[in-house]
């Protein structure tokens, strides 16, 4: 079931960056998409924060979830597939942020 995010910040489309930020606890971001930049291809809805919820919180607000895609020869170095192969993520709004983007 799809639920409605209210207020989501991103629309398909946007050019989004993960931040290359380091958070103690239980962190739903993988690693590997940390300072990579995306586009968001989806808003899968709102729903309670993870991170909160795994330390006995409400996980309250709930949260946008956005389906990201990255092509993965941005985010792993060497990668021999072919260049048009991509990769999506789904990562929670306070995860993202605006991509300038590439000329």
């Amino acid at each position: 079931m799809i639920r409605p995010a209210t207020a989501a910040r991103f629309r398909p489309g946007d050019a989004v960056r993960v931040p290359n930020v380091e958070k103690k606890g239980h962190v739903r971001t993988p690693e590997y998409v940390k300072g990579k930049r995306g586009r968001v291809t989806g808003i899968l809805g709102g729903f309670p924060d993870p991170e909160s919820l795994a330390y006995g919180g409400a996980g309250l607000p709930e949260k946008p979830l956005y389906r990201v895609c990255f092509r993965q020869t941005d985010l792993w170095e060497g990668y021999a597939g072919p260049p048009g192969d991509t990769l999506h993520v789904d990562i929670y709004e306070h995860w993202l942020e605006p991509a300038i983007e590439e000329s």
